[in-house]
């Protein structure tokens, strides 16, 4: 199966020989930003597609502020670029999980752990979060995950 950064290169060569300059100014951006986490620092380190994921999650969010702030600075053409990176970007996240679907997931993993024989209260909030987490991969929002964990350990 091909990695994520593998399909972005491919893509940065397929906008260069469209002619798509948004697109491929945006990928190459995030290829320079992967590469520039993977060198840095004192080790060098290969980012796995939940990394790449993770960093394009911020990427994609940054893009957005900057729009946002743009529009109230009154320079919408600024702001309609921004959103458009932001699009392009979002195009290689997973897509989202519905509330209903994190919900069955909380549930799953809650069910698991008591069939298990785990006694859960709110002292094992972080047991049941982190298994959450895996299975949720970023598709969804994280402070609503955690309202949603607390809830069904009450």
């Amino acid at each position: 199966m091909e990695s994520l950064k593998d399909r972005l290169r491919a893509d940065m060569t397929a906008h260069l020989k469209a002619g798509n300059k948004v697109e491929l100014t945006t990928v190459r951006n995030l290829l320079g930003e992967i590469n520039t986490r993977e060198k840095g620092g004192k080790t060098p380190l290969e980012l796995d597609d939940a990394a790449v994921i993770s960093l394009l999650q911020k990427e994609a969010a940054r893009r957005r502020e900057t729009a946002m702030t743009y529009t109230e600075a009154g320079q919408l053409d600024r702001a309609a670029a921004e959103e458009q990176e932001a699009a392009v970007i979002e195009g290689y996240l997973p897509a989202a999980l519905t509330e209903d679907e994190a919900k069955a997931i909380v549930a799953d993993v809650v069910a698991e752990l008591r069939a298990g024989g785990t006694e859960l209260g709110m002292r094992q909030m972080g047991t049941v979060m982190k298994q959450v987490t895996e299975k949720v991969a970023g598709r969804f929002d994280g402070k609503a995950l955690s309202n949603m964990v607390r809830a069904e350990l009450a």
